[in-house]
């Protein structure tokens, strides 16, 4: 019910009510409980919120509510359910309050500010890598960073200040650090050093990793040295994620950890040395699991890339690491036992021990010290220590002993060896034989026999059921009386020893013989071998030792089925002439049966493809590898490879859908690739159900595959110009992903893409051409000049743009380079200065079609206010239809409207460029522009329009409501428009310059 009358409270009220009521009391801290609850469950509303308060309280003393908002700040940042976007933009818009509350004279404030820190700066190193122009937000970012990273070491700061600017410190260390250069292995969600581009103009990747590896070595440092317990947790506890995500510093975490030693600690309790050593020995673990797991959840990513290591990295070091660990911690333990018993004799001895002598009731001061021994030993004996507490026990018998001098002690026990001799000594003397009895026995056997016998430790005894030795010879001779033995120690035949052994070669076997054991293979692993997993002591952390036992069957049947004639054998064979009818029948058999044992390999895979593809991927690299073996000592072998790849795609490539990735991965861990295959996959991105699966694959080779990557990148490049914008979209979707931050991805998608763009060039004719090279060879170029470079070639597109252009066929040349001038706005140059080079039909289609781009960009984008105040001579055209997109949206801001007024006064422009911003003039710019306006009639309809539309514009006309009395009329402008009279007026003194006045005037009328 609670919840629900929560849910039902307007949050802007109960903050209004709070702020009401006396500051600090009981009435204010009810209403902000009761109004953080309502937040919790209403979490959108808390950013606008936070953004309004962070601001009023950051220069007020310590208050309730100066807490409250910093509280449910830090919880909108870092454990809230809000998106990222969210709470990166309610980071930025409180950055500077937050900067200014580092200052605050509370620990408890400055700590709060702190962790707000530690959860924004990766967010916000985000932001500015991906926006070029915050640099003021970034200088006070990084002015933020070195204030907290001063207060580790600051002698007046708290240790919960301290505590929370660890880590600060460590998350700076995660973002200042490189990540998993893999790319199929990188966390998206892991902010690091690979965001920022080489080229931004106010962040330093260098700069950045240089500081972030100097902080870790100071927080190394900080472990060696600090007496603190709580720091020392707070760097252990903050490196398991730093271990996870960034793998390769785990040597110098594992490294550092095993070299610590808790000598350094201020007040070394076995309680602090143990809460230390407890979270170091937590790491440890984690960080072995990390690696384990990482290694076996990747493993086919680090074999292909040729960095899988025998055994996982750092293993025997964090278990040397951990056993070293282990007894230092048996020594805290014994000390420390050791201390308390030390303290309990010494308690034990201040109290004294019970006194159980009788006092004489006639004589109190008279203590009775004479005892009688006998009565005292029979006491002695009769008495029932067991009843006594073990711990009193342990003091009486220390007690005693340090009352003993060793030479008393030494004797005792010399005394007790004397009196009672070891069972190692002892003989045993067999039992007489009765008469009339057989004698069971040697004579020999009679005579006393010393039996060795070794000492036995009592704590172990207890043994397991798997300590027990299992000795059936032994078990044997016990239940027949010993008769098989005939003298201890001593046995018949001597020791076994293996010097030199070697297993006998193998028994050769027939073609027949050899093809019949690899059917007889086949079938038993088909119906048994996918059962075998990993057995159950290989399925914890540890690594495996070679190949998994699935692996190993898979290697095992596909070398069965690729070698099963050696190539010695093949050799021999083929150089043997004789009976060369009967060899060829012979070989034609083993040929057709090999085939059939292929084609039952083949048909298995095919059954279950997805489940089946690592089979299908090894033995397809066994085929490669064994087609190359075998064409070294056969030049006429025929290859199996290729030909069994195509049946295998042919057959799959039925049943395929779109979100079956087996494939992509069987091709991707193909040794090499048909030009067959890709022409397979080109087909696939133009087919509307494998379209997916097309892209996928071909986007996975790009990124994977350097040796087919610019066959790849070719296929993607040319499906950019498909005439089917259901396919081309995708295709610009896959390649706009390397631009701009991948090499080479993305030069070779930019010059692609700049190449279409000139291909809607006027060209010269082929004759004229090659006249102009040939006086360029004889005078040589000039002005460093390059030659026309060849026009660009598409299977999609004609071999030159018609004219007048087709509107589709020009969208096919310049949709790439729209798309990618997002990313890399200046491209937009290429546009303009390709667009003066343009037939007017190609420009018209250009200035329909750059519609959508620049409504993305809006009206304030730095790059299209550039190219408006410098666009090359020729793109007028093309400029002005950029601003009059910007008038479609709304009325045009302040800085384009100057703007276009300085390039009227600078440039001699198109009176056109006057129609957009004449509304936005005043009066004094309208009388002053107005007559260049009107000269452009021409006697056209369009011009007659255009300036209609101007005076509709600039003219004051009567409001709806004139006569009626009301207060909310729009004044806005009124005075800076123009009255009809004032219009007919400029009109009449600019006749002269005005030849057809009277027609538009008749046409406004």
């Amino acid at each position: 019910m609670a919840a629900i009358n929560n849910a039902s409270l307007d949050p802007l009220q109960t903050l209004s009510a709070a702020l009401a009521v006396p500051a600090d009391s009981p009435e204010q801290a009810t209403l902000l409980t009761l109004l953080r609850e309502t937040l919790e469950q209403q979490q959108t509303r808390i950013p606008i919120l936070c953004t309004t308060l962070i601001t009023a309280i950051s220069n007020t003393g310590d208050s309730l509510l100066k807490r409250w908002v910093l509280d449910l700040l830090h919880f909108a940042l870092a454990r809230s359910s809000l998106p990222p976007e969210t709470r990166t933009q309610l980071g930025a818009q409180s950055l500077d309050a937050l900067a200014g509350l580092l200052n605050d004279s509370s620990p408890a404030t400055v700590k709060v500010v702190i962790q707000c820190f530690a959860t924004i700066y990766p967010l916000l190193f985000r932001l500015y890598c991906s926006n070029r122009t915050l640099r003021q937000p970034w200088e006070t970012l990084l002015k933020a960073k070195a204030q907290i990273l001063e207060l580790i070491t600051a002698p007046h700061a708290s240790a919960g200040v301290k505590v929370a600017a660890l880590k600060f410190m460590q998350r700076v260390i995660l973002v200042q650090t490189r990540g998993i250069s893999d790319p199929r292995l990188q966390n998206k969600a892991d902010p690091n050093l690979a965001l920022c581009p080489s080229d931004h103009p106010f962040i330093s990747s260098s700069q950045l990793e240089t500081e972030g590896m100097k902080l870790l070595e100071r927080a190394i440092t900080i472990l060696f040295s600090s007496r603190s317990v709580d720091m020392l947790t707070a760097i252990v506890n903050s490196w398991s994620t730093l271990a996870k995500l960034r793998p390769p510093l785990i040597a110098v975490i594992v490294t550092s950890l095993a070299q610590w030693n808790p000598r350094q600690l201020e007040v070394p309790s076995a309680l602090s040395i143990k809460s230390v050593e407890k979270a170091i020995r937590i790491l440890l673990n984690h960080i072995s699991r990390c690696v384990v797991d990482f290694m076996q959840r990747h493993r086919r990513i680090l074999i292909n890339a040729q960095s899988m290591p025998s055994s996982a990295p750092h293993i025997h070091q964090i278990q040397s690491a951990l056993q070293k660990q282990t007894e230092r911690m048996e020594i805290v333990a014994h000390e420390e036992k050791m201390r308390k018993e030390t303290a309990a004799l010494e308690a034990s001895r201040k109290r004294g021990l019970p006194q159980s002598v009788e006092v004489d009731q006639g004589n109190a001061k008279r203590v009775k010290t004479e005892h009688n021994p006998d009565t005292l030993s029979e006491f002695l004996l009769n008495f029932d220590f067991s009843a006594l507490p073990v711990g009193l026990v342990a003091d009486i018998v220390i007690a005693n002993l340090q009352l003993l001098t060793e030479q008393t002690l030494n004797g005792a026990i010399e005394a007790f060896r004397k009196t009672n001799p070891p069972a190692s000594s002892r003989t045993v003397v067999p039992p007489a034989v009765a008469p009339g009895q057989p004698a069971l026995v040697a004579a020999s056997e009679t005579l006393p026999v010393k039996i060795e016998e070794e000492p036995v430790d009592p704590l172990q005894m207890d043994m397991d059921e798997d300590d027990i030795e299992y000795e059936p010879d032994r078990l044997n001779d016990q239940l027949a009386g010993g008769e098989a033995t005939t003298h201890l120690g001593q046995t018949d035949e001597p020791p076994l020893t293996l010097v030199n052994f070697q297993l006998p070669p193998p028994r050769p076997l027939s073609g027949v013989d050899r093809r019949a054991a690899i059917r007889s293979a086949i079938t038993r692993i088909r119906t048994t071998g996918e059962e075998f997993g990993p057995p159950p002591e290989l399925a914890g952390p540890k690594p495996y030792i070679g190949l998994p036992p699935q692996e190993m069957w898979i290697l095992l049947l596909v070398r069965m089925v690729t070698r099963a004639k050696p190539v010695e054998e093949q050799e021999a064979s083929d150089d043997d002439d004789s009976n060369n009818s009967k060899k060829e029948e012979e070989a034609g058999q083993e040929i057709k049966e090999d085939l059939e044992i292929r084609e039952t390999l083949c048909d298995y895979i095919l059954d279950d493809f997805p489940s089946r593809v690592r089979i299908a991927s090894v033995w397809m690299n066994e085929e490669w590898f064994n087609d190359r073996l075998r064409l070294q000592y056969n030049p006429r072998w025929q290859p199996q490879y290729e030909s069994w790849l195509q049946k295998i795609v042919a057959a799959h490539q039925e049943r395929l859908n779109a979100k079956d990735k087996a494939f992509t991965q069987f091709l991707l861990d193909l040794p090499a690739l048909p030009d067959s295959i890709l022409a397979l996959l080109r087909e696939f991105c133009t087919d509307p159900d494998k379209t997916q699966v097309g892209f996928l694959t071909l986007r996975e080779f790009v990124t994977l595959r350097p040796p087919l990557r610019h066959q790849a990148l070719g296929i993607l490049l040319e499906l950019t110009t498909h005439p089917s914008k259901a396919i081309r979209t995708p295709a610009i979707n896959t390649v706009k992903r390397w631009v701009p931050d991948t090499h080479p991805m993305d030069e070779i998608v930019r010059t692609y893409s700049l190449r279409l763009l000139r291909r809607l060039q006027k060209h010269v004719p082929v004759d004229e051409t090659k006249q102009d090279q040939d006086a360029m060879h004889e005078d040589g170029l000039e002005d460093g000049q390059l030659p026309q470079e060849e026009i660009l070639q598409t299977m999609y597109l004609p071999e030159e743009v018609t004219v007048p252009a087709d509107k589709a066929q020009v969208l096919q040349h310049v949709e790439l380079t729209f798309a990618l001038s997002v990313r890399v706005p200046d491209l937009l140059d290429e546009v303009f200065s390709t667009y003066t080079q343009m037939d007017v039909t190609v420009q018209e289609a250009i200035q329909d079609l750059i519609t959508a781009l620049v409504k993305s960009m809006g009206p304030s984008h730095p790059k299209l206010l550039a190219l408006l105040r410098t666009f090359p001579p020729g793109a007028d055209t093309l400029a002005l239809r950029i601003l009059t997109i910007f008038t479609d949206s709304g009325r045009l801001n302040p800085t384009i409207v100057s703007l276009v007024k300085g390039l009227i006064s600078e440039r001699d422009l198109d009176a056109r460029f006057l129609i957009p911003i004449i509304a936005e003039m005043d009066k004094n710019d309208i009388l002053r522009h107005l007559p260049r306006i009107v000269s452009m009639l021409n006697g056209s309809q369009e011009p007659k329009n255009l300036v209609r539309s101007v005076f509709e514009s600039i003219v004051a006309t009567p409001p709806q409501t004139f006569g009626s009395v009301t207060s909310n009329l729009p004044r806005v402008r009124q005075s800076e428009l123009l009255t009809p009279a004032e219009l007919m007026v400029l009109l009449h003194h600019c006749e002269k310059e005005i030849a057809k006045e009277g027609n538009i005037l008749d046409d406004i009328a």
